[in-house]
């Protein structure tokens, strides 16, 4: 019967998962369907191979953030005991 209102009416998609800042599944909230977004920005059936990728690609890109944010927070850190040395002219 779900699968009726999806067929009338189309998916209703809803994020199940942020992968990146580009990269979501999504899961229909009628049919419980899964895609994700795939490498040209449409829509693509979550297969085994997909989640795969996904599962990866969100392991590097939280690396990456972490990294990023570790190394702004040392700049912050090292900017801050800098101003607080005295300067000699």
């Amino acid at each position: 019967m779900k699968s009726i209102y999806c067929s009338f009416f189309g998916h209703q998609y809803e994020v199940s998962k942020n992968i990146t800042y580009h990269v979501k599944e999504y899961k229909c909230s009628h049919c419980n369907s899964q895609v994700t977004t795939s490498g040209n920005g449409g829509l693509t059936p979550l297969t085994p191979k997909y989640q795969e990728i996904n599962s990866v690609l969100s392991r590097i890109h939280n690396r990456r953030v972490a990294r990023i944010k570790h190394k702004t927070n040392s700049e912050q850190y090292e900017e801050v005991i800098l101003n607080f040395i005295p300067h000699f002219s």
